[in-house]
């Protein structure tokens, strides 16, 4: 299964919030089996979320956008994903309830701008929210699947591990994901290419990066990343140890200068 993840929001744009939702996302995702293929932010403009949507439901599996389910009028998502799928735009019954039940709890009147909230796609179910009010939508078309999760980080982390992760975990396809890293010092990255470019050969189902610490022409450091996955766990760890051994023992043998940690 391939993903995509959609970050909305202008003030992802301008720089002024730092996007750790697609950064934690993307790890729970790769961890389950499915692979990430692409990340995209977007501003919220109703037609940009709607063609990027529309774009990712031509190419990927799962579709997970975070932000813009809140009350203002710049949070349009519910009603972008009912245009990109061709649904009509309807209140839930048991999203009504979650959020007229938040506010009652804490004084408040149920007003048209929060009952906004409680409006998703027709066919498509709410997904509660417990760590805030803005439920989550999940939606299916065609085979595809839309998430839709509020951008507060705390809410958007407690729906997906109450809901969205068990209900990906009975599509996902039952791989499993394994890592592993060491550091590397006194060896240019430009020299170490060739290496991974020969690691890379060992087996399909690894990937292999390096992410320089150090000056490249100076004090070299080097963090390698090996990752792998396979139809279990096992032998997703056997790959990542076969791949580093090998990778290592290449390094102290051309590299006998490097320091290996």
């Amino acid at each position: 299964m391939d993903a995509w993840i959609i970050s909305i929001g202008n003030e992802l744009l301008i720089g002024r919030v730092v996007n750790t939702n697609a950064a934690w996302l993307a790890k729970k995702l790769t961890y389950l089996g499915i692979a990430v293929k692409r990340i995209v932010v977007v501003p919220d403009v109703e037609e940009e979320i709607v063609s990027v949507l529309r774009e990712g439901l031509d190419k990927a599996d799962v579709i997970i956008t975070t932000g813009g389910l809140g009350p203002t009028p710049d949070d349009m998502t519910n009603a972008a994903i009912a245009k990109a799928i061709g649904a009509e735009l309807v209140v839930d019954p048991d999203a009504e309830r979650w959020v007229s039940e938040k506010y009652r709890q804490r004084g408040y009147p149920m007003t048209p701008e929060r009952l906004k909230m409680a409006q998703i796609p027709r066919g498509s179910r709410p997904l509660y929210n417990s760590a805030g009010v803005a439920p989550g939508i999940w939606a299916e078309v065609a085979g595809r699947i839309i998430v839709a999760l509020p951008g507060v980080p705390r809410e958007m982390e407690a729906i997906f591990e109450e809901q969205v992760e068990p209900l990906l975990k009975a599509r996902a396809p039952g791989r499993c994901f394994a890592e592993d890293l060491f550091r590397l010092a006194g060896v240019p990255e430009a020299d170490l290419a060739p290496l991974i470019r020969d690691a890379l050969k060992l087996d399909p189902r690894i990937y292999v990066k390096s992410h320089p610490k150090g000056h490249e022409t100076g004090a070299p450091l080097e963090e390698i990343h090996i990752y792998g996955s396979a139809e279990n766990c096992e032998e997703a760890r056997r790959l990542v140890e076969l791949v580093k051994s090998a990778l290592i023992r290449e390094i102290s043998t051309r590299f006998p200068q490097a320091r290996i940690d």
